[in-house]
């Protein structure tokens, strides 16, 4: 007998997140009879009747990974009428729904790993449909048990009987596991332990011994160590060659730190969160030399928990690499390449498919590097994006992220980092490859950065598709733009592009720009003066040598100035003759390495930088501790750009404490980029300011530009990192757009 019906088409993230046993559940509850299916789409729910509140149900009570970006309800009419409500095997069809992130451990899976009377007590593999990997073990699309690294791992009779029940919090969860069926934990170190417990017992003595231990988890190999043992931190240190770049620290509990912090550390995506060390007392300097802040984050993984647990210490968590090269992946990697720095290795035999570094943010949520529990999920574009072909978007050279753009959706990869390290551009044309199968990708053009020399754009010119580059700095302040939601034909806005060094017009090296922008078009209005970089590359790793640049530059006598020491300890006139000639020292008007020079001014790299960014993060946390005193130091705006010269004169005039000097810096380069920015704003009778680029980390600068600023509409990076990682997806818009301006 027939009846009339709707059918509600739910679109989003809504596929390996329960979400099938969720409609079920709720079919039940509401007594409505039907089926609910997954296919290329996203789910598709028919029910007998209207349903009466269902959908409302549905967006009110979605699953905790689940998001719903759109339901569609139609008619529907059944020729034979279902007497109860089931759930029908998935359905093909191109894919057009989301491949969900990796999710930290859930409340209801660490309470029963936790407890003795359950079979999963303390099972380092445990998860549900609720938690655990996800994109990281996925080998192909559909998201089946058969397509991931589970596949060599064959169910037993209860896992199956739980993976069958739509009841079960563990219905259809592909990586359901028990100690019966699942993966198993692997000890290499001076005794070699098969079993579990005595795997586990051994990393943990190892740790508490003052070892390091390198674990593997869901993405990738972390390098362990008891982070409030000065001696075992220093040894990391040493054996890792990393003299002073900030550690990770992994701390049991969020007792005792803010609200809005205990939250982004509890989040399913579990990131890295950048706080103040004064919320952590007791942690050597080491783990963060001259800073002010130090990056902790909860367990993310079944296995961490069961560390902390045992160890009852903070764990430093690092990336298991060697310095150049990306984190190891698998288990003759870790067992090659770590063995000069890991005392001991705590394996298992599951494999990781997609490498996932930890995701990084800082205490206001604003993201640094985007990858574990975020990455693969889709962006929408805004409004008036649409029905875009598929583009292929390849990022920068740093801190690389690529994006694929079809439709109204973009999905961005994982950080990969330097394309230049070595085995980094291996890892990222893989996943290129497997990124582009999962999602049935098939572009028909091909975006890069404009700059010649990049990896990336070499990988590009040997494709047989249509090439399309666009500004590194129109890229950044695009990624802005669409990050907070500017439509597509919104108009004209003043963008502030502060990074680094970046290709701009007519070959020029932009890096502290003004500039009016759409997503079509970059015109360039004003910035800081182009200064020479002595050495080239050379100059992002010494910063005396850009100290000598500005001097050179803006300060007459420079040579009788005490902050100058640094340089004159150096064979600068060798240098200097290099400049005046223009050897090896193209010119660029970089806002990185104005810092640079003010931080060598005031001592504060004495051996060059051990990372990148290195002076900036110390500069901004002595700039920290004298915020708000008053000073005499402007950074003007003559003839529509910034004065430097003065600023110089100023500055090194004033003499102060270096923590209030640090500090003038700051305020004074926020204001004078603010007064660039309301001038042209208001000569083209512009009201919205986008600020965007690497420089916008530094949390100090962001809100002296916000207090500066507040006459205007202003636009910041918060979900996407304001650095080289958001520059794919930049390019994705601007390409986008430019695509939709050639069809209309």
């Amino acid at each position: 007998m027939s009846c009339n019906g709707i059918q509600v088409r739910v679109r989003g993230k809504v596929q390996g997140v329960g979400f099938r046993p969720f409609v079920w559940q709720l079919a039940h509850q509401l007594g409505l009879a039907g089926d609910v299916s997954n296919d290329g789409q996203g789910v598709l729910v028919r029910l007998a009747g209207n349903g009466g509140d269902f959908t409302a149900r549905l967006r009110q009570l979605c699953p905790p990974l689940a998001r719903i970006d759109a339901i569609q309800i139609l008619p529907f009419e059944w020729s034979n009428a279902p007497d109860s409500f089931t759930i029908r095997h998935s359905a093909g069809g191109a894919m057009d729904t989301q491949i969900v992130p990796d999710a930290a451990t859930c409340p209801a899976c660490l309470a029963e790993m936790r407890d003795p009377r359950e079979r999963r007590y303390r099972y380092p593999f445990i998860n549900c449909t609720h938690c655990g990997p996800r994109f990281t073990i996925i080998r192909a699309m559909p998201y089946d048990r058969p397509a991931t690294a589970m596949a060599g791992f064959p169910l037993c009779a209860p896992c199956e009987a739980e993976y069958r029940n739509p009841a079960d919090r563990r219905f259809h969860a592909q990586p359901v596991a028990c100690p019966d069926c699942g993966p198993q934990l692997e000890w290499c170190g001076e005794n070699t332990h098969a079993t579990r417990e005595q795997a586990l017992a051994a990393a943990v003595a190892m740790l508490r011994d003052g070892g390091i231990v390198a674990v593997k988890g869901l993405g990738g190999f972390h390098l362990a160590c008891d982070a409030q043992n000065p001696r075992a931190v220093a040894r990391l240190r040493e054996r890792k060659q990393r003299p002073t770049k900030p550690l990770a620290v992994m701390i049991p509990h969020t007792d005792g730190l803010p609200e809005s912090v205990s939250h982004l550390l509890n989040s399913p995506a579990a990131p890295i969160v950048l706080t103040p060390k004064a919320w952590l007392p007791g942690l050597p300097e080491a783990i963060a030399p001259g800073l002010d802040c130090v990056g902790i984050m909860l367990p993310a993984n079944p296995l961490q928990h069961l560390l902390m647990a045992d160890v009852q210490s903070l764990l430093v968590m690092t990336s298991g690499n060697l310095s150049g090269k990306p984190p190891a992946i698998t288990n003759a990697q870790a067992l090659d390449e770590l063995r000069d720095i890991a005392d001991g290795f705590l394996l298992h035999n599951r494999d990781i498919l997609q490498r996932m570094d930890d995701s990084v943010v800082d205490a206001d949520g604003a993201m640094l590097r985007r990858a574990r529990g975020f990455v693969p999920d889709a962006i929408t574009l805004p409004a008036g994006f649409n029905d875009i072909p598929a583009m292929l978007c390849l990022g920068a050279e740093m801190k690389n992220t690529f994006c694929l753009v079809r439709g109204n959706q973009a999905v961005m990869s994982q950080h990969f980092g330097d394309l230049s390290d070595d085995g980094v551009e291996h890892q990222w044309r893989t996943a290129l490859s497997v990124m582009q199968q999962m999602y049935a990708f098939q572009p028909v053009r091909v975006v890069c950065d404009a700059h010649p020399g990049y990896r990336a754009r070499r990988w590009a010119d040997e494709q047989a598709l249509a090439t399309e580059t666009v500004l590194h700095h129109h890229a950044h302040a695009a990624a802005c733009l669409a990050e907070n939601g500017w439509p597509l034909d919104g108009g004209d806005v003043i963008a502030l592009t502060l990074d680094g060094i970046g290709m701009g017009d007519n070959g020029a090296l932009w890096g502290g720009e003004c500039l009016r922008v759409n997503y079509r078009d970059c015109e360039h209005l004003g910035g800081l003066p182009a200064v020479a970089l002595p050495g080239g590359d050379l100059a992002a790793v010494q910063p005396w040598r850009n100290l000598l640049a500005h001097c050179l530059a803006f300060v007459p006598g420079w040579q009788q100035r005490r902050e100058t020491h640094a340089v004159q300890a150096q064979n600068w006139p060798l240098l200097a003759t290099a400049i005046s000639r223009g050897i090896n020292t193209p010119r660029a008007s970089s806002c990185g390495r104005l810092f640079d020079a003010i931080a060598c001014a005031l001592d504060l790299t004495p051996d060059g930088q051990g990372y990148e960014g290195e002076a900036a993060c110390r500069l901004e946390a002595l700039a920290a501790r004298c915020r708000g005193v008053a000073h005499p130091v402007t950074l003007p705006v003559i003839n529509g750009n910034l004065a430097l010269s003065v600023f110089w004169q100023q500055w090194l005039d004033w003499q102060a404490e270096p923590c209030e000097r640090a500090w003038a810096f700051h305020d004074a380069l926020a204001k004078g980029l603010a007064e660039l920015a309301a001038f042209h704003a208001r000569r083209a009778s512009l009201s919205t300011v986008c600020c965007s680029g690497g420089v916008l980390h530094n949390r100090l600068l962001r809100a002296r530009l916000r207090h500066y600023l507040s006459d205007f509409t202003l636009l910041l990076p918060c979900h996407l990192p304001a650095g080289d990682g958001a520059i794919s997806f930049g390019q994705a818009v601007v390409a986008a757009a430019r695509s939709c301006s050639q069809r209309t």
